[in-house]
């Protein structure tokens, strides 16, 4: 089984009434995947430091998100039409950042070959300077710096198959030949970036899909496009951006993607693992906004990253 981290301070971070990115979002996939593995214990999720923080934000981010005063009971603060601050926000994103760095210390030391991280705020729209897209820290963008820097892998692959582009993650590693990213999202959708002329240095990779693109189409790209590049790049170690907010009924998008893809392409990520990165993979959660559809997405992918397979997948 692969590790699962968390940690209940992931639930205290509120994004505003009504607000998509809530606390539910945790607590279903928490609940989900207790019931799907009840063997499986979970780990705590350590806070990342400052220092790993600098790793890939300013000083001026950090101090934004770490030391804006945010007493209880506090009307939460906007650092953008849909990004906040609440009391909880700080401890909810050190957690996150600190869940991916403590698992890819992990599969990295020989503890584990996959983690899981059941992590909230989401990472993958923050850039460098810049909280957006209910993403305070890169969350994803931290544990692939920390490889880079702590275990010096010259190696590290970052796939992406929320619907939305992770804008963030690949401004951060633009001129990185080190860290390959590849995604795949629907076109012209939040936050309108993830063209396929967006390359970087050469490892960027970009497949947008059109609206109303279904199982075929999704798995056509990773297919054809997307794992022939990742598994020639031979990476040391994969991270898995898993957004299920391309699931057919998540209310802010319009793939018609389903938890059976979900599962494919999450095994055929595990067999590139296992080809090159010793079976190395560190999964983060990021989107995914209908509960059921959360649910069944995420046990798909655990399932896939266990190495088992759901019968019709």
């Amino acid at each position: 089984m692969p590790r699962l981290y968390t940690h209940d301070a992931c639930l205290s971070h509120l994004a505003g009434t009504a607000h998509v990115e809530r606390p539910a979002r945790l607590a279903a996939v928490i609940d989900a995947l207790s019931a799907a593995f009840p063997q499986s214990p979970w780990h705590d999720a350590p806070r990342a430091t400052r220092a790993e923080l600098l790793r890939v934000h300013g000083d001026a981010l950090v101090a934004r998100v770490l030391d804006t005063a945010c007493p209880p009971g506090a009307t939460p603060l906007s650092l953008d039409a849909d990004t906040l601050l609440s009391p909880g926000s700080a401890e909810a994103a050190l957690r996150a950042a600190g869940a991916g760095i403590a698992a890819t210390d992990a599969v990295l030391a020989g503890e584990v070959a996959r983690a899981f991280c059941a992590v909230r705020p989401p990472g993958h729209h923050a850039t460098g300077s810049v909280a957006m897209g209910f993403c305070l820290f890169n969350n994803i963008a931290l544990a692939a710096a920390h490889a880079c820097d702590r275990h010096r892998l010259e190696r590290i692959a970052i796939v992406d198959f929320d619907v939305h582009h992770g804008n963030g993650t690949a401004d951060i590693f633009h001129s990185d030949p080190r860290v390959m990213y590849l995604s795949s999202h629907q076109a012209a959708l939040y936050p309108g970036t993830g063209g396929s002329h967006e390359r970087g240095v050469g490892n960027t990779v970009n497949v947008p899909l059109p609206a109303g693109a279904g199982s075929e189409a999704f798995r056509t790209a990773w297919r054809e496009q997307l794992l022939p590049v990742v598994n020639a790049f031979r990476p040391q170690l994969l991270l898995i951006s898993a957004g299920f907010d391309a699931d057919a009924r998540d209310p802010l998008a319009a793939l018609q993607a389903t938890p059976d893809d979900f599962g494919w392409l999450t095994r055929e990520l595990v067999a590139v693992a296992d080809r090159h990165a010793s079976g190395r993979v560190v999964s983060m959660l990021e989107g995914g906004y209908d509960l059921d559809a959360l649910r069944e997405g995420v046990v798909a992918h655990v399932d896939a990253l266990a190495g088992r397979k759901i019968v019709g997948a």
